[in-house]
């Protein structure tokens, strides 16, 4: 059933950023293709390594990492891919998808998106953050435009406040995405 289904996992810049490696785990395991994609801030966080063994393939860091062939890789996942999956998705992500702004592999893969693909955004930030008027109407506007959230989820956060903005769990996420790509 998920055999050849393919994945792109955006991985942005948050302290949550490894909690994707067991996700990336989870989805490989139930034999879904998973591509990760990884931000600059993300690398700050984890390494693409961990990523490029657990997928079985090769990490996009930038726009112009490039594999064989003459498609843009960008252009070849978005084409390719059943899924759209950020996770964890920060507030700046949310807001430079939401104005349609391209300016890293992601989000250059979230605007060229075959239209036939599904996205699904786990965010994970402070609160405060989350709360804010702007990442609110940020999330309005993807979820107008297909978009299905998955938390974020209350306890404590990494930066020491008690609060709306932890990750979903990731079994709870791979649960959704096998629903969803059933």
């Amino acid at each position: 059933m998920s055999k050849g289904k393919q994945i792109v996992l955006g991985v942005t810049g948050s302290i949550a950023a490894y909690k994707a490696a067991e996700l990336t785990s989870q989805l490989t395991q139930q034999d879904f293709e998973v591509h990760v994609v990884m931000t600059a801030d993300a690398l700050r966080f984890i390494t693409p390594l961990a990523f490029k063994t657990l997928s079985r393939h090769p990490v996009v860091t930038d726009l112009y990492d490039e594999e064989e062939g003459w498609k843009p890789t960008h252009i070849k996942l978005a084409d390719e891919a059943n899924l759209l999956l950020l996770a964890p998705a920060t507030a700046n992500t949310l807001a430079r998808l939401a104005n349609g702004i391209a300016d890293d592999a992601l989000t250059c893969i979230a605007l060229a998106l075959n239209p036939k693909a599904r996205v699904l955004i786990a965010p994970a930030m402070n609160g405060k953050m989350w709360l804010h008027p702007a990442t609110q109407q940020n999330v309005a506007t993807l979820k107008s435009r297909g978009a299905e959230f998955m938390g974020p989820e209350e306890g404590l956060l990494s930066c020491g406040y008690e609060g709306l903005g932890r990750l979903w769990p990731m079994e709870k996420v791979a649960a959704r995405v096998l629903e969803l790509l059933a």
